[in-house]
């Protein structure tokens, strides 16, 4: 049986990129602009949120348990995620992207095992325990995420 041969294909002209490198003072400039958010204002404003989740549960129910249910749901979160940004934070985090990349991976495993972990030791810990409760607490502290970055602090007004 032949082999089949396949030709290369012909060298193309070789075209400009059309991405372009920014130069210092643009990078600056963009930094500037587009402040990164800390991951210690999601984290408060997951707590945040987790404690009027609570207080508006027991409430609306006149139920402790249905709070404190409420309130271990958004801990759940809380906590985990406490841990990542301090993981993240770290000066051994930072020292090139490699090293960035790989301790990203690590600390989300670690707030993933930890979340599972807290979620498993939930009825050992929440007297009557509300498995729905807890959950509405978890998604609520769970979606600060979109509303810490709505609210992160404003790029500061540079006169040029």
């Amino acid at each position: 049986m032949p082999t089949k041969r396949i030709d290369p294909l012909p060298e193309e002209q070789e075209e400009a990129s059309p991405v372009q490198p920014l130069t210092a003072e643009e990078a600056r400039r963009v930094r500037e602009q587009n402040p990164p958010v800390s991951p210690w204002w999601v984290v408060a404003g997951q707590a945040g949120v987790g404690v009027v989740a609570a207080l508006v549960a027991w409430a609306l129910t006149g139920k402790h348990y249905v709070g404190w249910s409420v309130a271990y749901g958004a801990l759940a979160v809380v906590v985990p995620a406490a841990v990542f940004a301090r993981g993240l934070t770290g000066r051994v985090s930072s020292l090139n992207a490699g090293t960035a990349a790989v301790g990203f991976l690590l600390w989300e495993m670690v707030k993933i095992a930890l979340t599972i972990a807290m979620l498993l030791v939930a009825p050992r810990v929440v007297a009557g325990l509300s498995w729905p409760a807890l959950l509405v607490g978890l998604i609520l502290a769970m979606k600060v995420y979109w509303v810490a970055l709505a609210f992160a602090p404003k790029p500061k007004k540079t006169s040029s």
